[in-house]
């Protein structure tokens, strides 16, 4: 999987470097450090195994007229996600109170225009990435896959099985849909069993008899930002 990340990571950056100049172009080669490329490594990847419609470093207006840059832009639709990564001085010893306050009201303007916004710490990224891919998951699945008329090969039933799947912070268990759906064992395992085989679920664990555990496959999760 590294080698077909620093490939899509090279491509990606090239990409953008190519159709920017000036301070964005600056930005972008100076501000893309190594906690970005972490993020996008640790978290972003394994969860997507795409980095289509993310934007590095991106520019937008400022409420004063000028510009800032946020790590990450997500823009799909009418979905303006913004992923912000933060150390751990980034707003303690190393601003005054005049910047922090300046801080929150940038972000509250940020809203204001119709961002939504998720930050992750880097110890979280560092030592928690699972955590971290789970949180952009579920954020996925809620703003654009659920109710998205583009998603026509699954039925409403499996849609909700995703919906608990990505939801929850461990893997899916036949009990689980059991209780979710209402619906018998047997029943439950055959339609695990059929989402298993339509990659719309994945195995946890190195069982290949027998499945006890699955996750949303990377399939799924790119059906459902399709």
């Amino acid at each position: 999987m590294k080698i077909e990340f620093e490939v899509a990571y090279k491509g990606f950056i090239a990409t953008h470097s190519s159709s920017r100049k000036g301070d964005s172009l600056r930005r972008l080669l100076e501000g893309h450090s190594h906690a970005e490329k972490l993020f996008l490594w640790q978290v972003w990847w394994p969860a997507f195994r795409s980095f289509v419609d993310l934007h590095p470093e991106f520019e937008v207006k400022d409420f004063r007229d000028g510009t800032r840059f946020l790590d990450f832009a997500f823009i799909k639709h009418t979905l303006k996600l913004a992923i912000e990564i933060d150390g751990f001085t980034t707003h303690a010893s190393q601003i005054s109170r005049s910047q922090f306050s300046d801080h929150l009201i940038r972000q509250n303007h940020l809203i204001i225009d119709g961002w939504r916004i998720l930050r992750f710490s880097y110890d979280d990224i560092k030592d928690r990435p699972r955590m971290c891919q789970q949180i952009l998951q579920q954020f996925m699945g809620r703003y654009l896959g659920m109710n998205d008329g583009s998603v026509t090969s699954m039925t409403y039933v499996e849609k909700e099985v995703l919906r608990h799947a990505i939801a929850i912070e461990t893997p899916l268990t036949n009990q689980e849909v059991c209780q979710v759906l209402s619906i018998k064992e047997q029943k439950a395992r055959q339609l695990l069993k059929v989402m298993h085989e339509k990659k719309l679920l994945e195995s946890v664990g190195k069982g290949t008899q027998r499945i006890k555990y699955y996750r949303p496959s990377t399939e799924a999760l790119q059906l459902l930002m399709g």
